[in-house]
């Protein structure tokens, strides 16, 4: 077929992965004269292919077969045939096959997330996608360490959209579901198949864990290629992933810049408010019911990883449990000590959650750019203990604060110095260190 002469001598001008995504989904409808009638799969797929690739099959069509004229159709869905039996289940109009999905944890939805200073942007954006809405684009990459809530808001996304869109096409799974599944389709020569799941089957792909694509160029390769027809035609994506998108290392620049085209956030350990609220609502899930200092006690020694929080309750249901009593101050503090080795853990985080409440500033006030005396000075405090308690580095200590290196550098020179020349600089220092180490 004369198609089929045009596709081979498209092998020159693109790459395996174009010809697979683009071309190869292009079916023959007809030629007539020096007409050829070509056939995509959808609206989205032929506007994106007559912008970048139809001047390509037009010229190649010219120098093979003499077709002045090259026209890219939207094919006509097949209507099944039913009395034969060649026809599959039968789908009411406008709907489609449920997709399938990886697992979704039943608890993981809107109405169980907690929402903070922490994780308020990254909540925000996902409901909005959930719902449709373009308030902050239709692509969002998020970021964070384990444990924060990364995986419970992408599927509190799927969660909303098949409860009030159970027709949305939406393929969610993780970076290594998607590599294994492009294998599969390459060693079973059926990548054709895995673009139309991908391109022409999806209204929403969400994909987790990018950064263990590390290192994987054909895949990438690949993710990006469909990332960007989807993300330019209008299609919903998130990403997520446990590095910063400027700190992946041997990932393609242009796929880089590619997942973070869109909306980029990340979601840092809940700060004290949160972590209380978090305890409060874990607690009623599992009937218990503590005093407010009890919570505050929680609070304060279990930071970072919103998963020990879930494990203390845990911990403290059973123990309850087996000795037949309410939660009491023993059973509690056995039970986060056992998690975090007798000792509260002392994080920049903690440090800076610390000098907010001994001061009376919020954490947005200390990383603003206010030169009030009354933010400074926290703010000097906090960064001089955070050198002294952790591992960071000055530059890591500025970000957290969003200052450089040198601000930190300051701050800490300005604390030493007061401290030497105050008492009152000095015993506010101690009263500090004082509660760091209980």
């Amino acid at each position: 077929m004369m198609w089929n002469a045009i596709k081979k001598s498209l092998h020159g001008l693109l790459s395996e992965s174009e010809l697979n995504l683009w071309i190869n989904p292009i079916q023959c409808q007809h030629q007539e004269g020096e007409v050829l009638t070509l056939t995509g799969p959808d609206r989205f797929f032929c506007a994106w292919v007559a912008d970048r690739y139809l001047e390509h099959i037009r010229r190649a069509a010219l120098e093979i077969g003499q077709f002045t004229d090259v026209r890219l159709l939207v094919a006509t869905p097949q209507i099944p045939d039913f009395e034969n039996g060649r026809g599959g289940q039968l789908l009411l109009p406008g709907t489609a096959p449920a997709p399938k999905l990886r697992s979704l944890h039943p608890a993981f939805t809107f109405d169980q997330f907690m929402m903070g200073e922490s994780n308020l942007l990254a909540g925000s954006a996902c409901k909005a996608l959930a719902a449709g809405e373009k308030t902050f684009g239709n692509c969002l990459f998020m970021n964070s360490s384990t444990g924060l809530g990364k995986s419970h808001l992408t599927q509190a996304v799927v969660h909303q959209v098949l409860q009030t869109a159970p027709s949305t096409r939406i393929h969610y799974l993780t970076a290594q579901q998607f590599a294994a599944d492009m294998v599969k389709n390459i060693r079973a020569k059926s990548m054709e198949l895995f673009s139309r799941k991908y391109v022409s089957n999806c209204d929403m792909l969400l994909v987790e864990d990018i950064h263990t694509l590390t290192g994987k160029a054909k895949t990438q390769e690949e993710l990006n290629t469909i990332l960007d027809y989807l993300i330019k035609s209008g299609r919903r994506v998130i990403l997520t992933s446990a590095v910063p998108h400027n700190k992946l290392t041997d990932f393609d620049e242009d796929f880089r810049s590619r997942i973070a085209s869109g909306l980029v956030t990340g979601i840092t350990s809940p700060d004290f408010e949160t972590r209380t609220r978090i305890i409060r609502h874990k607690m009623s899930l599992h009937g218990l019911s503590i005093p407010d200092d009890q919570v505050g006690f929680i609070a304060e020694h279990l930071r970072g990883d919103v998963r020990r929080i879930e494990n203390a309750i845990i911990g403290i249901k059973a123990q309850c449990c087996m000795r037949k009593t309410g939660p009491d101050s023993d059973i509690i503090r056995d039970v986060v000590f056992g998690l975090t080795g007798g000792t509260a853990e002392v994080t920049a985080e903690s440090i800076r959650d610390l000098v907010g409440r001994q001061f009376r500033v919020s954490v947005d006030d200390l990383c603003s750019r206010s030169r009030k005396r009354t933010i400074t000075f926290p703010r000097q405090m906090a960064m001089y203990l955070t050198r002294k308690f952790t591992n960071q580095s000055l530059a890591d200590i500025g970000c957290l604060y969003n200052r450089d290196h040198s601000t930190v550098l300051h701050a800490i020179k300005t604390i030493t110095r007061e401290m030497r020349q105050q008492a009152s600089v000095r015993q506010q220092i101690e009263i500090l260190t004082a509660q760091l180490k209980r």
